[in-house]
């Protein structure tokens, strides 16, 4: 039993979605697509800020590192998941693993952050629409960004060191990238410490920033509530749609992966959710935050010379 406590093994295997291999070649298209998708998406928000200077601004800022975010959430877990397909090897090594589920959890608490300050932004700009430019300087705007590296990568070496502390008993991964839950239920030691600080750190992390979209958000509702005119409470919630849409979707697929990691033991319900979460959410985001938006759209527009 000591030399089985003691083993760390060299080499994972990541089952991903099915073992059929006629199924293959549609999922490699599949997640492809959407890798593809997901990357030009945000890439073009970025370029589509970076290029107008109409769009130097600090709601235009955090929402180019957020397009940032989410090419590098993605960049984390679907060209390994591609290779692996292409190459049918489903091995990943141990020092690869524990860097993608460090890489992993340090986006997504990046995201965590990042849509908080966001919403801290829109309160600001909706309740001290006077003072905006002199409150959101670019000093404030740099800090925020710098704190949110800050206690994501805090977070996720906190997580990751957790990680390496555990014995593990199989290398089998019922997921297709090194998910900490599943990294965690490998042990075959009492895990439940382990489980709890992994719960507590995630808990901390989401339901801390979750609590300030909704302070945030709640003080906007109340400066929107004074407005007398039906065409100024219009333009100022128009300003909040496409975030509050990005939030809804981050959180509601997160929660989804918990639940159903929680609720069940079949992979393939939580990996269907975890492709929601990490997959799906970024490529989405671009559309939410642009589709409506006549600054970027205009941005775009002068960035290829083209009318869209």
């Amino acid at each position: 039993m000591e030399l089985r406590n003691d083993t760390r093994f060299s080499e994972f295997l990541l089952l991903g979605f099915s073992e059929e291999p006629e199924l293959q070649p549609l999922i490699f298209g599949l997640f492809l697509s959407m890798y593809l998708i997901t990357v030009c998406g945000n890439l073009l928000i970025i370029l589509a800020t970076i290029s107008d200077s109409h769009l130097h601004t600090p709601m235009y800022f955090f929402l180019s590192n957020l397009s940032f975010v989410d090419i590098c959430f993605s960049s984390t877990t679907i060209p390994k998941m591609l290779w692996n397909i292409q190459t049918q090897s489903r091995v990943i090594t141990h020092a690869g693993c524990v860097l993608q589920m460090y890489l992993f959890v340090l986006f997504a608490g990046l995201e965590d952050c990042l849509l908080t300050v966001m919403a801290y932004d829109r309160f600001v700009a909706i309740c001290h629409p006077l003072r905006y430019m002199v409150l959101m300087n670019p000093r404030l705007c740099g800090l925020l960004i710098l704190v949110s590296w800050i206690i994501s990568a805090l977070h996720s070496l906190l997580q990751s060191l957790m990680i390496l502390r555990l014995p593990l008993y199989r290398v089998e991964i019922p997921h297709f990238f090194c998910e900490l839950k599943q990294m965690v239920q490998l042990a075959c030691c009492d895990n439940f410490v382990h489980y709890a600080v992994m719960c507590f750190g995630a808990g901390l992390l989401g339901g801390g920033s979750l609590a300030g979209v909704l302070y945030s958000y709640s003080k906007i509702v109340s400066s929107i509530q004074r407005i007398s005119s039906a065409q100024g409470k219009y333009k100022a919630l128009s300003t909040c749609a496409s975030h509050l849409s990005g939030v809804s979707l981050y959180y509601c697929t997160g929660l989804g992966v918990y639940l159903s990691s929680a609720g069940t033991h079949s992979s393939h319900s939580s990996g269907t959710a975890s492709v929601m979460y990490a997959v799906a959410t970024p490529m989405l985001n671009p559309f939410i935050y642009s589709l409506r938006n006549k600054d970027i759209k205009r941005a775009l527009k002068r960035l290829f010379g083209t009318k869209l």
